[in-house]
């Protein structure tokens, strides 16, 4: 936008001069500072305002040259000419931009020139809302209509109006404007924030009782991801069951590190073996092994990089505890079985980017109350019920066999009832729920300064909406989490190969000397990809096959195979001879003759088929 002067041009900043400096503007003609002439296009920065008392205010700019040269020059604030601001870096929301008047003089552009590259003049669009006397909805007509309004506020002094109250603004009235009955003008807009039983019967025209206003601590649970769909509740604080910690399950070194910059000198332990890697300096981990971290540091490679280098990793510090002995003597004095475990204690180097499973050791089996958790423990704490609240009918967080504390907040919340059942009570929440609604003169439905005691509701169960809500919120400020670390392919390459080798290596080694029919029984079986070439035909022909003996030639016995050399059983003088061969020193010979000639008829039969 062009200004006349660097006074027009400073006083229409979108922000106080403070916080917007430095930023940076150029004339369009040519300028003359007393002994300074700046040419047409040449850029200044603003780097603050000089204030002299009995003079004109300066302002100081720094002016770079055609040779990278710089210089400093003060410049009269009715200094006059073409000037005009050089696009800044600076965002704002559309928010931000209408509360401002001096941002609504000015043009913007997307950040995201994606979506439009054009440069746009936002200007607000209002809207009026109105209510009748004869009618108790709010009317809402933008202000681009063009109609024609007389006050008639002196003529129509008799008319009752009603006050529609958003939430917000019930919160605002005093506290002896309570309890009081009131009519719902508007029902809720989203519905996507409750799964609770009253929420549908927050329609039009529908009475309701408010009791009080006030503050009410609250918790929000969550259980854990399984077969069921995850459930969300928001528990207040006077809930009346009893709790008792769970052990937290880490999938990884990096979750524990995480948990334990929540918690107080953490003790895990381990439910999966690890096999130990020395070339990441993995090491091995047994099933039942505790761990107490100690402190997060940089461990060293014993492998080295492609460039030759020694590496260094962020490694998780721990104890090895040993598990204490069911044997020994409970007699023992303490300050010598302290002594022990501090000797016992071994130091483990833990890589952030180590797979692992892990579970928390808990070392008590206290029941707690709600209120009591956050006051003892870090959020987020994963939690059991163990007795139910005696106040409820049902208490859904029984049954579960494991929740989740992921927050706690004070809520603005109004206690309300419907006319019905004016002693069940529930929560209205400001910040959560868009209701309007208006005061009536409709007696309340007990006796007067006889209060009922009214039962309200604890536990309401919530959508996965409001609890991404939530999270946006609690962690507006907060940095993100930081990534956790890669490991290094180059080194897991290294052992993939070594493993590979090793297991090589760890084959019993043939024996060189195998028998020949040992080889022979291999190349029978099926599990080679490619069977060995058939042997070439003998020079001989094959032998005649005899003819097929008729019926009348047939007898009883069936004429032996001439296909199949058939082994005849050995007769008594053969068996003597082959227990004296056993009992020789050559027995092994005469046992591996006979199973080579077993084997060979078994491959000429083969291939014959």
């Amino acid at each position: 936008m062009p200004y006349t002067s660097v006074e027009e041009m400073l006083s229409l900043r979108p922000v106080g001069l403070d916080d917007s400096l430095p930023f940076t503007f150029v004339s369009h003609s040519k300028v003359t500072f007393g002994s300074l002439t700046l040419g047409a296009g040449k850029a200044l920065t603003v780097l603050s305002i000089e204030k002299r008392e009995g003079e004109e205010d300066m302002v100081r700019c720094h002016v770079k040259g055609q040779t990278e040269a710089s210089a400093e020059v003060c410049i009269p604030l009715s200094s006059r000419g073409e000037f005009s601001e050089c696009e800044s870096e600076e965002s704002y929301t559309l928010k931000e931009i209408m509360a401002s008047p001096c941002l609504r003089s000015r043009r913007f552009r997307f950040v995201k020139t994606t979506k439009c590259e054009r440069i746009l003049v936002l200007s607000p669009v209002y809207q009026v809302q109105a209510i009748m006397n004869m009618r108790k909805n709010v009317l809402r007509f933008p202000s681009s209509l063009e109609v024609d309004v007389v006050d008639v506020t002196d003529v129509c002094k008799d008319a009752n109006f009603v006050t529609p109250l958003n939430l917000t603004e019930v919160l605002s009235q005093p506290d002896k404007s309570f309890p009081v009955v009131a009519e719902i003008l508007e029902e809720p807009e989203s519905r996507s924030f409750f799964k609770c039983a009253w929420l549908p019967r927050l329609v039009k025209s529908t009475n309701l009782i408010l009791h009080k206003k006030g503050t009410t601590p609250m918790v929000l649970l969550s259980s854990l991801k399984g077969r069921k769909t995850q459930q969300y509740f928001l528990v207040s604080q006077q809930y009346g069951g009893r709790f008792r910690r769970r052990p937290r399950e880490f999938n990884s070194v990096y979750e524990v590190y995480v948990a334990s910059t929540q918690t107080h000198s953490l003790t895990v332990s381990v439910t999966r073996n690890c096999e130990e890697v020395e070339e990441e300096g993995l090491p091995g981990l047994s099933v039942g092994e505790r761990l107490q971290i100690v402190d997060c540091t940089r461990m060293e490679l014993p492998s080295e990089n492609n460039k030759g280098e020694k590496q260094s990793v962020e490694a998780l510090l721990c104890h090895r505890l040993q598990e204490p002995d069911d044997e020994e003597d409970d007699e023992e004095d303490e300050d010598e079985e302290k002594d022990k475990q501090e000797e016992a204690k071994e130091e483990v180097l833990l890589p952030l980017y180590m797979q692992g499973h892990f579970v928390e050791v808990l070392g008590e089996n206290k029941k707690y109350k709600l209120c009591d958790l956050g006051k003892e423990f870090s959020l987020p704490l994963d939690v059991k019920v163990v007795s139910r609240d005696t106040d409820l009918e049902t208490d859904p967080l029984v049954g579960f066999p494991c929740l989740r504390i992921e927050g706690a907040m004070l809520e603005p919340s109004i206690q309300a009832s419907f006319t019905d059942k004016p002693d069940h009570c529930f929560h209205l929440l400001p910040q959560w729920l868009s209701l309007s609604v208006s005061f009536t003169k409709d007696a309340l439905p007990w006796p007067r300064d006889q209060f009922p005691k009214c039962f309200t509701e604890k536990v309401s169960e919530m959508t996965d909406t409001f609890f991404y809500e939530f999270r946006k919120k609690g962690n507006s400020d907060e940095a993100p989490p930081p990534r956790p670390p890669k490991r290094d392919m180059s080194s897991s390459n290294l052992v993939t190969k070594k493993s590979k080798s090793t297991k090589k290596s760890s084959k019993p080694k043939k024996n060189k000397d195998k028998s020949v029919l040992t080889e022979k029984l291999n190349d029978l079986t099926l599990n080679h990809k490619k069977r060995p070439p058939a042997p070439l035909p003998p020079d001989e022909p094959p032998p005649l096959v005899p003819r097929k003996c008729s019926a009348a030639d047939i007898t009883s016995k069936a004429k032996p195979n001439t296909y199949v050399k058939i082994n005849q059983p050995l007769k008594r003088d053969q068996l003597c001879d082959v227990a004296a061969d056993v009992e020789s020193d050559h027995d092994y010979e005469t046992v591996d003759e006979t199973l080579v000639a077993v084997v060979k008829t078994a491959q000429e039969n083969v291939m014959f088929y």
